[in-house]
């Protein structure tokens, strides 16, 4: 049973101590219908009739084989930042002319393999990086679009960790800046790199959407020095709900606000533009997601109480990165009465491997199954093996059944890229 509050993706009662019985835990467990039902209300809101408007789903949230596979089903664009991402597309045969590869640092490599797989766009996030591009493009006789991504300087009012638009981030190019200028003038000499528009992203989960307002108006002050229409990508960051406090917008009035604000901030700067883009990642997964451990010891000291838990930091690091905030429940228990204030605390030795801190819960007991929500988002695609700890399954669950989706590392997988001693090489 799962609380009313995160019923927003939640679209159906899941038995998460029969999956935990089944597939052991610590266990990720993502309501399909819910992220489906996401998807469709992107692809059904987000519309303009004075533009193309297109939904990327930010795979840095969460990606593998199955979350990409239903991208490509919905039919929504992808975000990658990553040759590894990339590779995840390729596998499960993704258009790569929808696909949008960003991040600050590509790699040669990483860019030779997006132009041999045709990715349709590069978010250009420096000079440099664009010269690169520019020469690879060109030996390899392959044409691609370019966005230039802008550091506008808008605060998203979010951690500092995940505001990406403010000064000293270091993501993008200012809009005055020389390096913004010679990207523009590089671009259009090119024969194999096309400078197709601009992209900003403002942060992450993000609650405040006059940020956006903002984003659009400064974005389309820049717009206006390009006489032909172009491409605006608005970035993603959009707030999902962990805890009660916590007050997204629905996804239909984000996506006319989105629209609003961007037609508005045209028409103020008398500016076109050809289509509109925003990447959702968060919104998509996080709600949708939810973490399944076991209890092991209930730990007593003067000042608190411990629930020990077999995963933490490993499989969520978002707390100890930046002190995000969750809500749990006891499986079977989540009606009892909430009688004791408890800290959820990871097995990895650390003192900051805290999942939970003071939270009111049942009395629960060794064995006992505890479920944090949103956990969709930034869950897997975090996790490490410090400890040496296995990264958990991944299991779906759609119109009431499951099937697991990744596979629980095992202490063979931890050792898989370990050589054998063959002794010391000359250098």
């Amino acid at each position: 049973m799962v609380r009313a509050f995160f019923s927003g993706n939640m679209k159906q009662k899941i038995d998460f101590g029969k999956l935990a019985d089944k597939f052991g835990t610590p266990l990720y467990v993502y309501d399909v219908n819910g992220m489906t039902d996401k998807i469709r209300a992107y692809k059904d809101n987000f519309k303009s009739d004075r533009f193309a408007t297109k939904v990327l789903y930010a795979s840095k949230a969460f990606s593998c084989d199955a979350m990409i596979r239903l991208v490509k089903e919905e039919g929504l664009c992808l975000d990658v930042v990553s040759g590894g991402e990339l590779h995840v597309a390729e596998r499960v045969g993704f258009d790569m002319s929808k696909v949008y590869f960003h991040g600050n640092n590509k790699s040669r490599a990483e860019l030779e393999y997006a132009l041999r797989l045709g990715v349709g766009t590069v978010i250009v996030d420096n000079f440099g990086e664009l010269t690169l591009l520019e020469k690879l493009a060109k030996e390899s006789g392959k044409k691609v679009k370019a966005l230039f991504r802008l550091n506008i300087g808008v605060d998203a009012h979010t951690h500092k960790y995940i505001s990406t638009t403010l000064f000293e981030s270091k993501f993008g190019m200012m809009p005055a800046s020389e390096e913004f200028r010679n990207c523009v003038a590089l671009a259009r000499q090119s024969g194999n790199v096309e400078f197709d528009g601009l992209h900003c992203h403002i942060g992450s989960q993000v609650f405040d959407t006059a940020a956006y307002k903002l984003a659009a108006e400064k974005m389309a002050a820049v717009l206006k020095q390009f006489t032909r229409p172009l491409t605006l990508n608005m970035g993603g960051g959009f707030g999902v709900r962990y805890t009660a406090d916590d007050t997204p917008a629905a996804t239909p009035a984000l996506c006319g606000d989105m629209v609003s604000y961007v037609e508005n901030a045209l028409d103020n700067a008398g500016v076109k533009i050809k289509e509109l883009l925003i990447e959702p990642g968060r919104s998509i997964a996080g709600e949708a997601g939810s973490t399944v451990y076991t209890v092991g010891f209930v730990k007593h000291i003067p000042t608190k109480t411990f629930y020990f838990v077999d995963g933490g930091m490993t499989d969520n690091i978002r707390p100890a990165l930046y002190q995000a905030k969750y809500d749990c429940d006891v499986v079977g228990k989540e009606t009892a009465e909430k009688t004791v204030k408890v800290t959820v605390a990871g097995k990895c030795c650390e003192s900051g491997d805290l999942l939970i801190e003071d939270i009111m819960l049942p009395e629960a007991e060794s064995g006992d199954r505890l479920v944090v929500y949103t956990t969709g988002a930034y869950g897997y695609s975090m996790s490490s093996n410090y400890n040496k700890a296995c990264v958990p399954a991944v299991v779906f669950v759609k119109d009431g059944m499951a099937r697991q989706v990744v596979r629980r590392q095992t202490y063979a997988d931890l050792a898989a890229c370990d050589t054998e001693d063959s002794g010391y090489e000359v250098l």
